[in-house]
């Protein structure tokens, strides 16, 4: 047991310390980065379309996988041309993409919450905050994304860093909480064994 939550709480160090370097990127250089980002995944569509297309004329035998390879490679380059040349459309997209999964991170938080309350960590209402604040931050991005590109980003920067960083104290929180009570039930062992 103590060695599954050593790996949750390395893969949530990690993940969160991810957080918080993606938002830093995000808060110094916001629009330049999302251009970055979405010329990046339109180059891979379009590399991903053209081989399916290749693929096509190498393996044309008119069968239905072919057709479909066809099919596909087409849909693809579209789309990735589209997403390479029209960044700004995707970027719209981008603060509902983040505040669901800030909104998911939120609940996990909450779900930790409810770890520190049952192992009777005195400040586990600290973590109810953070989770709930966190999964404000998700559904203020799902609902009313911001209109300047700028500032969208930036925000996202924001909530990405604080999500990360409230990430690394409810996990540490919860560690030291399983440690003290873990330490307190071998001390009990021990003196049950004095006693017999």
């Amino acid at each position: 047991m103590e060695n599954i939550l050593k790996k949750i709480k390395a893969n949530v160090v990690v993940s969160a310390a991810l957080c918080v370097i993606a938002g830093a990127v995000l808060i110094i250089w916001p629009g330049m980065t999302v251009q970055i980002a979405c010329r990046a995944i339109g180059a891979v569509l379009v590399i991903m379309g053209v081989s399916k297309l290749f693929g096509y004329v190498y393996s044309r035998d008119g069968s239905l996988f072919s057709q479909i390879n066809l099919i596909v490679g087409i849909i693809i380059t579209v789309i990735g041309v589209w997403i390479f040349t029209s960044p700004e459309k995707i970027i719209a997209m981008v603060p509902i993409l983040v505040g669901i999964i800030i909104v998911m991170h939120g609940i996990n938080n909450l779900q930790q919450t409810v770890k520190l309350c049952k192992g009777q960590y005195d400040k586990w209402w600290i973590a109810l905050v953070l989770g709930l604040v966190t999964v404000g931050f998700g559904i203020v991005l799902i609902v009313n994304p911001f209109a300047a590109v700028d500032t969208l980003v930036r925000a996202i920067g924001i909530f990405l860093v604080y999500d990360g960083v409230s990430d690394i104290w409810i996990v540490s929180r919860v560690a030291h909480n399983a440690k003290v009570l873990r330490q307190e039930k071998e001390a009990v062992d021990v003196d049950a064994e004095e006693v017999e």
